[in-house]
C-alpha cells in the first residue's frame, strides 16, 4: 500500500534529524561539522604534547654510584619543564640551551661523543681505553672525580661510572681502565669497542676533591680495577714538589702478573713518600718471595 507524499515526507525528514525542523537534513549536517573537526584538531594536539613528555629512566639506566644530577634527576627536571610548556601550550620551553660547542669541555647533564683511539687488552678480561680529545685540549677533571659512560646492549640502555686513570693535565686523550665480566651487561658492550669507535660520557661527578697537604697520610686500599680512582690522586701528590703528603697504597689482586699498572706503580714507589704493598690471593710463598726479589734488583 502506498503512502500518502504528505507522510513520507515527514518520515524522510526524521530519519534525516529527528527534530532537526524545516530545511534540509544537509545543512543541519554541515552546522555541525566545524564542532567535529575541532574536536579532532584538539585530540591531534594532545596526543602531539603526549608525545614530547620525557620517558621515565629503566633502573638499569642508573649508575648507582650517587651522582648528581642523576638521570631520574634529569627525568624530574624534564618532566617539570614538559608540564610547564604543556600548560602554557609553549613547546620553546621544551628547548634545552646548548651548554657546550666542543666536545673537550664536559657536560653533567648531556651525554657527549668521543673517538676511541686506541683498545689495549691488559689482561684476559681487563681493557685500557684511550679517547682523544680535540687539539690539545684537557677533560677537565679535578682528583678524584669520575665520570659516567653509556651503552646499550640488546635494545636496553645502561649506565656505569668510571674513573680516568691518565693525568689531570694530559693533553688530547684521557684514558679509562675497564674490567668485563661475563655476565655484565656493560662488559658486553665494552667488548665490542675497536679504535675508531664512539663512546658517550657525561660528568665530572664525586665531591672528594683532593687538596695538596691537606692531609699528613692517606691510606689507600685497593682492589682489581678499585685501583683507578687512586691513581689520579697519587699521580697528583708526586708531580707537585710542594706536597708532602705521605701515601701507602695497598693494592690487591689475583697474581703478580695480573697487578694492573705495573710499572707506574714502582715508578711511583720510588718517591720518598710512596710506599706500594701488593696482597696477591692466588700466588704461593715461594712465587711471592721471588717477584719480590724480581723488584728489588730492578730497583737496585
Amino acid at each position: 500500500m502506498e503512502m500518502p507524499k504528505l507522510a513520507q515526507s515527514r518520515s524522510a525528514q526524521n530519519v534525516a534529524g529527528k527534530g532537526a525542523g524545516p530545511g534540509p537534513a544537509l545543512g543541519r549536517v554541515s552546522d555541525q561539522a566545524p564542532l567535529m573537526m575541532g574536536q579532532g584538531e584538539e585530540g591531534d594536539e594532545e596526543e602531539a604534547w603526549l608525545q614530547l613528555r620525557p620517558v621515565e629512566p629503566l633502573p638499569s639506566q642508573c649508575c648507582g654510584s650517587g651522582c648528581s644530577p642523576c638521570v631520574f634527576d634529569l627525568y624530574q627536571r624534564d618532566l617539570a619543564r614538559w608540564e610547564a610548556a604543556r600548560a602554557s601550550k609553549d613547546r620553546s620551553l621544551l628547548r634545552r640551551e646548548e651548554t657546550q660547542s666542543c666536545p673537550s669541555k664536559l657536560s653533567p647533564e648531556t651525554f657527549l661523543a668521543f673517538l676511541i683511539s686506541a683498545v689495549d687488552r691488559l689482561t684476559k678480561d681487563t681493557y685500557l681505553v684511550r679517547f682523544a680529545l680535540p687539539g690539545n685540549s684537557q677533560l677537565g677533571l679535578r682528583p678524584g672525580q669520575h665520570l659516567i659512560l653509556r651503552g646499550t646492549v640488546d635494545d636496553l640502555e645502561i649506565q656505569r661510572a668510571y674513573t680516568p686513570i691518565s693525568p689531570a693535565n694530559a693533553e688530547g686523550y684521557f684514558e679509562v681502565l675497564i674490567k668485563c665480566y661475563q655476565t655484565g651487561l656493560m662488559s658486553q658492550y665494552v667488548k665490542s669497542w675497536k679504535a675508531g669507535d664512539t663512546a658517550f660520557w657525561r660528568g665530572p661527578f664525586g665531591g672528594f676533591f683532593y687538596k695538596p697537604n691537606q692531609y699528613g697520610e692517606l691510606l689507600m686500599l685497593a682492589a682489581g680495577t678499585g685501583l683507578a680512582p687512586m691513581v689520579p690522586i697519587l699521580q697528583n701528590i708526586t708531580d707537585n714538589a710542594e706536597d708532602e703528603t705521605f701515601i701507602t697504597l695497598v693494592g690487591c689482586f689475583k697474581t703478580f702478573e695480573g697487578i694492573y699498572m705495573k710499572t707506574f706503580l714502582q715508578e711511583q714507589a720510588r718517591f720518598w713518600n710512596v710506599r706500594t704493598f701488593f696482597v696477591l690471593s692466588q700466588v704461593c710463598l715461594c712465587c711471592h718471595v721471588r717477584h719480590a726479589n724480581e723488584e728489588a734488583d730492578a730497583q737496585r
